[in-house]
């Protein structure tokens, strides 16, 4: 990258890792779009390596908070749908797969507008687990699955937890990644390069993370869901 793209760079970094660090998602919904327009050959690996230490700090300030058992379910069903999302990429093209999940975001937002709060059981950890699997391998994108399943929890415990299950989802898809060969030093420089806007960032996340509330966390939830879905759907339109 050059020194503009860089700065341009390091400032959306440090907005998202805020994000990120305070309501627990939205790292990869800024930063991807930005890094495809600036320097698309660094996606997706320069993200997954800068969130690795970003969900780490995050899984370790709120661990007081941590859902484990429905950490465990998640990360078991997730495994499952990593390869899921490989095998559905050999079914279904790219574009037609980013306009069913979109699609599909969109609507079980708008279901859960007019449901009553519930309390995840085993069942729903598997499926959001198994979800996002096949949706973040396939399309990049795997967040709203899990903050749909927690957004009745208490804040801490959604960023908790889902920072756990992101954690072990990144090292699941680097390590598939680095098995397929792509992996590269350029990945780990960018990554170096834009991990002190990643510190400053999550820095400044701790400011403003214990100052959410549920209800402004769940409409955040929602919100988030449905850009991710309209994402998606622009990407393939």
């Amino acid at each position: 990258m050059s020194a503009g793209q860089l700065l341009i760079a390091s400032i959306v970094v440090a907005l998202a890792s805020l994000v990120q660090g305070a309501s627990g998602m939205g790292f990869a919904l800024i930063v991807a779009p930005v890094l495809t327009l600036l320097a698309p050959d660094l996606l997706p690996v320069c993200v997954l390596i800068l969130m690795l230490p970003l969900n780490a700090y995050v899984a370790w300030r709120e661990r007081h908070a941590l859902d484990r058992r429905g950490a465990a379910w998640i990360s078991a069903g997730r495994l499952v749908g990593t390869f899921g999302g490989l095998a559905v990429l050999l079914v279904l093209s790219a574009q037609a797969l980013s306009v069913f999940v979109g699609l599909s975001t969109i609507a079980a937002t708008a279901v859960t507008w007019f449901m009553p709060a519930f309390v995840p059981g085993v069942a729903a950890f598997l499926i959001a687990g198994l979800v996002t699997g096949v949706t973040e391998t396939a399309t990049g994108i795997g967040g709203p699955p899990l903050a749909l399943t927690y957004q009745h929890r208490p804040p801490a415990e959604m960023r908790a937890t889902l920072a756990t299950c992101f954690l072990v989802g990144e090292v699941i898809s680097l390590l598939v990644l680095l098995a397929m060969g792509r992996v590269h030093a350029e990945h780990w420089i960018a990554a170096a390069q834009l991990s002190p806007a990643l510190a400053l960032g999550a820095f400044a996340s701790r400011m403003v993370h214990t100052r959410i509330d549920a209800r402004a966390m769940r409409i955040f939830v929602q919100v988030f869901s449905v850009a991710s879905g309209l994402v998606l759907l622009a990407k393939a339109l």
